[in-house]
Formats: C-alpha cells, sequence, structure tokens
C-alpha cells in the first residue's frame, strides 16, 4: 500500500514538475495562464481607445519575426517554415527547404540587409537537420519581383536542441548582422567562447568574422542563456531580452545592456548575483515573475519587449535611467492578447506586435495568430 502510495505521489510530482519545465498545456492547468504584472503597471485594452490598435493580420501560424518592406508591405516568418508575404489583404507563402520544426525551433528570425533596395538579400535564422544532427543556421536569399532566390548558407553549425535556440537577427547601427543563439540545454557551452551556443554574434554581411570581434570568431558577448531581443537605442547602445531560468524556479528573466567581449553570467550567475568579470542585467524580473520575453524594439526613450508566459508588452524607460538606478518598467496589455513575441518598430512610428497562442503553450483564441498596430502614443 505504501508503496502504491509512493508511487502516485511520485508520478504526480513529475507530471507538475515536467509541467513548470515545458509550459505546455499541463501547465496551465497546474499553474494559471502566466503570471501577475510586477508592481509598475501600464495599460489594458480597455483603457486605451480602440482606434489606437489594429489588426493586421490573422490567422497566422506562430509568427516569430516582422520586416517591413520599402514599398510598405510586410515579411512575416512562421516557425513552421513560411515566409509569408502581406499586402494588405493578399498574401503569398514562400516555403523555406530544410527547416526543422519541433519544440522551440524552426524557421525564427528574419532581416533586411540595410542596402535591401539594392541587393535585394533577407536574412533568415532557422533549425535544419546539419551533418551530425539538428543545428541552427543563418541563411540569405533574395527576395526581388515576387521570387526568393540564391539561398546562401551564413552561419552553420550553431548548437540547436529541443529548447533554448534563441533566432533573432538584426543589422546594427555599424552595418553588421547580430545573430542571438541560445545555450542549446547545454549550460556549459555559454561559458565557453569558441562555442555559438549562449552567444551574441556579430558577422560581416557576407558571414565573415569582422577584425574587431574580442575573441577572433564570430563571438560578440558570451554567457547568455536564450537571449530573443534585439534592440538599439538612440545612442546605438545595444539591448537584448534574455530568458532566465525554467522549472520549479522559474524567473529572472533579463533585460541586458550589452558590450563587446562581456560575459553576462549564465549560468555562474543570476539577478543581482555578481561575480568577477561577469556583467549583471540592467533589469531582471526577479524569483516571483517570468516574462520569457522575446523581441524588442527602441522608441522614444523606451525599449519595447513582447512576454511569452507573461503575456504582456514590456516598457522599460531606459533613457530615464541614472547611474546605478533600473529603469521603470510598466506592463500593457497584460493578458489582452496573450503571448507577444514579436515587437517593431513600423516605419510609421507605429509599434507592430505579433502573438504567440499557436505555438503549443499558450491558448489558440479566434483569429489567431495576429499582427497587431499599436500607436505608442497611449503609453505616453
Amino acid at each position: 500500500m505504501k508503496a502504491s502510495l509512493l508511487r502516485i505521489a511520485l508520478t504526480v510530482a513529475l507530471v507538475v514538475t515536467g509541467a513548470y519545465a515545458f509550459r505546455g498545456p499541463l501547465f496551465s492547468l497546474f499553474f494559471g495562464p502566466g503570471t501577475p504584472p510586477p508592481p509598475h503597471t501600464g495599460l489594458r485594452l480597455g483603457e486605451i481607445p480602440a482606434q489606437a490598435i489594429a489588426i493586421v493580420a490573422d490567422g497566422l501560424e506562430v509568427p516569430w519575426e516582422i520586416a517591413f518592406l520599402p514599398d510598405g508591405t510586410l515579411l512575416v516568418t512562421e516557425r513552421p517554415g513560411r515566409l509569408v508575404h502581406l499586402a494588405g489583404q493578399r498574401r503569398r507563402v514562400y516555403p523555406i527547404e530544410g527547416v526543422r520544426h519541433g519544440g522551440e525551433g524552426g524557421l525564427m528570425g528574419l532581416a533586411l540587409h540595410p542596402r535591401f533596395q539594392e541587393t535585394r538579400w533577407i536574412y533568415v535564422s532557422l533549425t535544419a537537420d546539419g551533418t551530425s544532427g539538428p543545428e541552427n543556421r543563418v541563411e540569405r536569399y533574395r527576395f526581388s519581383g515576387g521570387t526568393l532566390t540564391d539561398r546562401t548558407v551564413i552561419l552553420d553549425g550553431i548548437p540547436a536542441a529541443r529548447f533554448h535556440d534563441g533566432g533573432r537577427v538584426a543589422f546594427g547601427p555599424d552595418g553588421y548582422l547580430y545573430i542571438t543563439t541560445g545555450d542549446a540545454t547545454n549550460s556549459s557551452l555559454a561559458q565557453d567562447t569558441r562555442s555559438l551556443a549562449g552567444k551574441i554574434l556579430r558577422l560581416t554581411d557576407d558571414g565573415r568574422t569582422p577584425a574587431d570581434n574580442p575573441f577572433s570568431n564570430p563571438v560578440y558577448s558570451y554567457g547568455h542563456r536564450n537571449p530573443q531581443g534585439l534592440a538599439w537605442d538612440d545612442r546605438a547602445r545595444l539591448w537584448s531580452t534574455e530568458h532566465g531560468r525554467s522549472g520549479l524556479e522559474s524567473g529572472m528573466d533579463e533585460l541586458n545592456l550589452v558590450e563587446k567581449g562581456q560575459n553576462y553570467g549564465w549560468p555562474a550567475v543570476e539577478g543581482d548575483e555578481t561575480a568577477v568579470g561577469m556583467v549583471g542585467p540592467v533589469l531582471h524580473s526577479g524569483p516571483d515573475h517570468t516574462w520569457a520575453p522575446a523581441g524588442a524594439a527602441f522608441l522614444d526613450g523606451s525599449v519595447f519587449f513582447g512576454g511569452l508566459r507573461g503575456e504582456a508588452l514590456y516598457e522599460a524607460r531606459v533613457s530615464e535611467t541614472g547611474e546605478g538606478r533600473s529603469p521603470d518598467l510598466r506592463v500593457h496589455l497584460h493578458r489582452d492578447f496573450g503571448r507577444i513575441r514579436v515587437v517593431r518598430r513600423g516605419p510609421d512610428g507605429m509599434l507592430y506586435l505579433a502573438t504567440s497562442n499557436r505555438d503549443g503553450r499558450g491558448r489558440a483564441r479566434d483569429g489567431d495568430d495576429r499582427i497587431l498596430r499599436v500607436n505608442p502614443a497611449v503609453f505616453r
């Protein structure tokens, strides 16, 4: 009898622990659909004028990134392996061959070349089958005349796993391509500057290592767990969002101010912990809140970033941050649209958000997944 009770107790514990660790439907069953907002609360949907938010597109499947073409139309990556061109009510789908979709991997980041009108180059990050198993890579294509051609592998061999795949790509003010990579569930790789896992990488537009990279390889910064957002502010400073620990002790998500060659601590330190030679976050969620932060954009003195498990649009007022003082954090649209993966500033000065409620960890709603256009003036 005691043995049977013990087996039941262990089964329940494993189910709960697994739900917590993988944040799937079982997680919501036991713990609810997200975490409460931190103390500094912003606006909810009911407090925002209806005309300030518009649905740009719906019926998408796990959109991961948005790029704005010069003609005003949009390119969107869907994690199962599709590039979608949105032109008003018209949409055209371009399958990306070789995408391995599973867990957190698949077709992820997207960036246009800084001279796109001249080169017509777009860059995507994706999970694929490598020579010794799954890997993450960055590929370049020419998008012109309604065709997708000239596939070129810019960087391959990035460690991949079911979880912690990073995946954001963006061109910085210096003209270089930045790439976020997760630790691929092997935390020791984040501290190894010879590994491409758990890093922010920097490359030229054709995949070469810039001469001033700190370790004579693609690594720009290291000690990251799973960074998924990149944004440069009006002083050309690089900000990155990063997923903290998971499992029974969740939380400790981060907003980092990233500098070349610096070590951001994972897995040795987190939160307010310190160690010689390691840099702490400018802001973190603490042990009692989980943002699961994703895409980021800088606008009017703030870094806005999406929350997946946090189900919110977060705003960190970084331009008002004094020496030694963390920026204020505001929480907008908490649970109004579910999981928010993409936050981009559009050429019209608006914020564009994309939900991720069909990724297996959210609760899909009518019309999901959606792209929303939000007037940021409502947050001022």
